[in-house]
């Protein structure tokens, strides 16, 4: 079972830095081919910040359980060459950039976050995981 839960932050000043936008939860048993998707498209994705924040594609996220019942996690190429935002995972105490197009597991059994950060702003989506093994 993967379980996600989605934190949309927005920092614009320092009276409200931190503030919660919005708390969405999803979660997905670890069954081959099970797909969770994260971006503003909500026809696909079963998590979705606001509309108009637009560092954030159509379908930005995809964790996908492989057929060993692992999940990965996919940066999702979108229609700009160049990416508004950054996207880093953390995880057992270290944190780590995924490349644009990129593709990574997450660690079995463990937790951690997915932060989708604005490059333009103090804006971030951070989609917490839990992977239960």
């Amino acid at each position: 079972m993967l379980e996600l839960t989605m934190a949309m932050v927005s920092g614009a000043s320092d009276e409200d830095a931190g503030a919660t936008a919005g708390m969405l939860l999803a979660e997905e048993p670890s069954e081959p081919g099970a797909v969770l998707r994260v971006g503003r498209d909500r026809t696909v994705c079963r998590l979705a910040p606001p509309q108009d924040w637009l560092f954030v594609s159509r379908t930005h996220l995809e964790f996908r359980c492989r057929i060993d019942g692992a999940w990965t996690v996919t940066w999702v190429r979108g229609s700009q060459p160049d990416p508004a935002s950054e996207v880093r995972i953390l995880a057992g105490g270290t944190a780590v950039s995924l490349a644009y197009g990129g593709t990574t597991p997450l660690p079995r059994g463990g937790s951690g976050e997915v932060v989708v950060q604005d490059r333009s702003g103090p804006r971030s989506v951070n989609v917490g995981f839990f992977h239960e093994d």
